[in-house]
């Protein structure tokens, strides 16, 4: 049986402003559009809540006792709590959630926001993943 990490409070509200941030910009835009836009308009709306955001962010890849020289590139950080990996594709497959959950486990946060605005209602194209 899987134990998930506990959520703070702060990181729950973050949350909220998040889910609400993303709703704003499809609402606003609809579903068809490079995920680059969505991405800046969000970052806008997040901005607009007062929240810290931070674009293309590295981290690095550790392995074997060693840090590589590569990195990876997660899509936004809020507040340095939270991470959205944005996508705008036809369909999410397991490999985006992989992701969204080796990102969680190499920053060692709690949580994270997969969205694909590339949708007909935005529901449909949220996934909230916590750490385990």
């Amino acid at each position: 049986m899987k134990q998930f990490t506990q959520t703070t409070e702060i990181e729950e509200q973050i949350g909220k402003q998040v889910i609400q941030s993303c709703y704003n910009v499809h609402s606003g835009l609809g579903p068809g559009l490079l995920e680059r836009v969505y991405e800046t308009c969000l970052i806008h709306e997040l901005k607009k809540c007062g929240l810290y955001v931070s674009e293309q962010v590295l981290i690095p890849i550790k392995y074997d006792g060693i840090i590589l020289e590569d990195h990876l590139r997660l899509d936004l950080l809020v507040n340095d709590l939270v991470i959205i990996e944005l996508k705008a594709v036809e369909a999410l497959h397991p490999v985006h959630k992989a992701q969204l959950i080796s990102y969680l486990k190499l920053t060692n946060l709690n949580l994270g926001f997969l969205i694909n605005f590339n949708v007909p209602t935005l529901k449909e194209g949220i996934s909230r993943i916590r750490r385990n």
